[in-house]
């Protein structure tokens, strides 16, 4: 297997952001079941300076603390109550900068992340189901059965069961940004385009 290395990870952050956009997200369930997807859509946090980042300004917390993990390391936190969120961690080891994995479409075994999103088989979801099945950072984690648990797993190897495969880079001129969403309290923050989509 040709897993993504942390020096793939210890770059900057809008780089790694960027370079993600169609690489494969593999996730191998405790019974031995691989899932994966093709990533989508990402959007970056950079702590020094991004008030959207949840270690802005070096803050540190039991929850911000994998943000200053190596890089390549999984950054999973709950929001709401009731969704996770999976990130990947960049630049070096102190540095608090992630990339949220925002969206992605199935690539193997897509019936069982179907099965572990709306409880049906692939073949059995609605219109709605089919547009709203991995875009967004919520859904994603739900499909692929991410939780806290896999809070600070190293994603260079394939021992934490979650990894990055190099999969098919798109094109460039099919990479758009624009603004991340659900952060209007982040006050300038706000209009950084740091949100990449296929």
């Amino acid at each position: 297997m040709d897993i993504l290395t942390r020096e793939f990870y210890a770059r900057d952050t809008l780089t790694v952001a960027r370079d993600l956009l169609g690489r494969e997200l593999v996730r191998v369930l405790a019974d031995g079941t691989l899932l994966s997807c093709r990533i989508t859509e990402t959007e970056a946090y950079i702590g020094r300076l991004d008030k959207a980042c949840h270690a802005y300004g070096y803050k540190r917390t039991p929850r911000t603390e994998t943000l200053f993990a190596p890089p390549g390391t999984a950054y999973v936190y709950l929001i709401y109550g009731m969704y996770h969120c999976l990130n990947f961690v960049t630049e070096e080891e102190g540095e608090p900068a992630a990339v949220l994995i925002r969206g992605a479409v199935p690539a193997a075994n897509g019936t069982m992340i179907a099965q572990n999103r709306f409880g049906c088989k692939l073949e059995r979801m609605t219109a709605y189901q089919r547009k709203n099945f991995l875009n967004g950072p919520g859904k994603l984690c739900k499909g692929l059965v991410l939780t806290r648990e896999q809070n600070g797993l190293d994603l260079t190897g394939p021992g934490g069961g979650l990894y990055v495969l190099p999969g098919v880079p798109p094109d460039p001129s099919a990479v758009r940004a624009g603004r991340r969403i659900g952060i209007d309290y982040a006050q300038e923050a706000v209009d950084f385009p740091w949100r990449f989509y296929l």
